[in-house]
């Protein structure tokens, strides 16, 4: 575990925006270690604020120091940005145990189950509460470890390179398009990479950080809209100083990111983006 800390702690300082500060506070909480795990937690959100992962992290950093309020504060942060967020939820089903809200309790744990109908620690949790004993606290989900192994290059090459049902192939989701993957981001609510590859003017790969940022955006856009009385938004375009982008959302959940050079006409980007957004969605619809 010592050389874990060490491995992950030497890996965020060489790139503070990496998020594996999401593995590196989980083992410092394992360890009992909690204020250094709140420590990375915060600094980690202050970097990715939009990152439901990063609010679930600090609250089990939390909830392992009885700070329930605000571990319930963040775990109800987690859900608006990624309402299937299952970590949350059960973490939320749990202080609402706590308190003796059985009904919210049991509520937040269907809902997780509905997302993952297969984890036996949802089952568990029931069984539990049935007999009148605290449902665990939640354990960080497999989002927590995916997002975090997406911070190492070589994982996420692993992880590109997968068969489907294992990972995201990206060929066959953009193949055909104009500049195949490269400028072309697609990430899911949590804000993880699907897919794609972003780079910034100096070359650096910036997809995991602007997929963290994006986090949560396709909600806020569709509340927006419905507080506008603009119906439901299809797509985003904007001009920017050195490049333009178009954000559109495959699935109500899902985001996808088109990025080109300034120069290019916006009406061509939204029509590059539909294409795109045509093939991301039968990529999801099949996993």
């Amino acid at each position: 575990m010592a050389d874990e800390i060490r491995a992950l702690s030497a890996q965020l300082a060489q790139d503070p925006q990496s998020l594996v500060f999401l593995r590196l506070g989980e083992a410092l909480r394992r360890k009992g270690q909690l204020d250094s795990a709140t420590r990375v937690a915060m600094n980690g959100l202050e970097r990715h604020p939009h990152l439901a992962d990063a609010h679930d992290l600090y609250a089990r950093i939390l909830t392992d120091k009885h700070d329930y309020a605000r571990a319930f504060d963040e775990w109800d942060m987690a859900v608006r940005i990624a309402p299937n967020h299952t970590g949350a939820l059960k973490g939320l089903a749990f202080l609402y145990f706590k308190v003796g809200d059985i009904a919210q309790a049991e509520t937040h744990l269907e809902q997780a189950r509905k997302v993952e109908p297969d984890d036996p620690t949802i089952d568990q949790a029931f069984e539990m509460m049935h007999k009148g004993a605290a449902p665990p606290a939640p354990a960080p989900t497999t989002s927590t470890a995916d997002s975090s192994a997406a911070a190492s290059p070589a994982a996420a090459s692993s992880t590109a390179q997968a068969p489907p049902g294992g990972g995201f192939d990206e060929a066959r989701v953009f193949a055909g398009l104009e500049g195949a993957n490269e400028g072309l981001l697609l990430i899911d609510g949590a804000g993880r990479v699907l897919g794609g590859s972003l780079r910034d003017g100096s070359g650096s790969d910036v997809a995991d950080s602007v997929a963290a940022y994006l986090a949560g955006v396709s909600q806020e856009a569709a509340r927006t809209a419905k507080l506008l009385g603009l119906g439901a938004w299809n797509g985003l375009s904007a001009e920017g100083q050195h490049g333009n982008v178009h954000l559109a959302h495959p699935t109500p959940e899902a985001l996808l990111l088109v990025v080109r050079e300034r120069g290019t006409p916006l009406g061509r980007l939204a029509i590059l983006a539909q294409r795109a957004t045509s093939l991301a969605r039968r990529w999801l619809e099949q996993q």
